[in-house]
């Protein structure tokens, strides 16, 4: 049972028999929306767990000393909310439907665009088919002309392997961050502890391997709508040209047939990873939105 706000708790693996049910019904697609991602960057973002009066439970955080909170699983009564905003700058993370409720009681809601997530067809990714992905396809193909490369689910035969290729990407990754070929140089923590805890967390991928070593891999999980696909990592030794393409194709492929679209997560702001995530053409976005207290 989590604590009553203002009191709160750390999360911690042993709260998601509780949560993550009440997650499951959340069906907003933001990627921040579920127990793995909360779990994952609870250092990241100082998250912390309570509850409200209400029943609901609430995610309190801190970015850069601004302090913020979530409310994924609904909006409290006026009296709460105003509490909340006093004690906090910001509601982060709100989706379109709830930052307008919000909205229309007087507060000022805000888009945030660095933090939408991409939205792409499973199709467009696992076949790059079309003039808008040739280039994507011509870097795939100039990998697998020149490298054999293998692939296999995540499983604890070669979970060792999988660390090992985050490894190798943490070695090599400060040197391209923002650019096409990684995603961010300081979430390695994050992906080491999603490949030691993927079972509990419901997390699933593949580990790629050319010449018999790991270069790379890709996880994520599933979202409630059992339609969509988040990947929440996705790393790869830049030593071989087109590998970061391949990896993307191939993964996009061996997903089930239930999942029509991926989630590929957020740009941040930076220009690089924009630039890379928009050559992708995505189908659209999930739009998230700041909501603050009128002034």
């Amino acid at each position: 049972m989590l604590p009553e706000y203002p009191a709160s708790v750390a999360i911690s693996l042993d709260l998601r028999a509780c949560l993550h049910p009440l997650f499951q019904q959340v069906i907003t697609g933001i990627s921040e929306h579920t127990f793995a991602n909360i779990y994952l960057f609870r250092d990241e973002h100082s998250y912390r767990l309570s509850r409200l009066p209400n029943n609901l439970p609430i995610i309190l955080g801190q970015d850069d000393g601004r302090r913020f909170f979530m409310l994924p699983f609904g909006i409290p009564e006026k009296e709460i909310l105003d509490r909340l905003f006093r004690d906090y700058e910001r509601l982060k993370c709100a989706p379109r439907q709830q930052a307008e409720i919000l909205a229309q009681q007087g507060y000022i809601m805000e888009e945030d665009r660095d933090n939408f997530d991409y939205l792409h067809a499973r199709q467009d990714l696992a076949t790059l088919a079309g003039r808008r992905f040739h280039k994507k396809r011509n870097r795939v193909k100039g990998f697998v002309t020149s490298f054999q490369c293998q692939a296999q689910p995540i499983d604890n035969s070669c979970l060792a392997d999988a660390m090992a290729a985050l490894d190798r990407w943490r070695d090599n990754a400060e040197a391209a961050e923002g650019s096409e070929e990684t995603d961010s140089a300081g979430d390695y923590t994050e992906a080491r502890d999603a490949l030691e805890h993927r079972e509990i967390l419901g997390l699933r991928g593949r580990v790629y391997f050319i010449a018999g070593q790991p270069v790379g891999y890709a996880m994520g999980e599933e979202l409630p709508d059992h339609k969509t696909f988040v990947v929440h990592f996705e790393k790869a030794d830049i030593a071989y040209n087109g590998l970061y393409q391949f990896i993307n194709q191939d993964f996009a492929a061996a997903l089930p047939d239930n999942i029509a679209t991926i989630n590929r997560e957020q740009d941040l702001g930076v220009p690089g990873l924009r630039q890379a995530k928009l050559s992708y053409h995505p189908s659209g976005f999930i739009e998230k939105f700041t909501v603050t207290p009128a002034a």
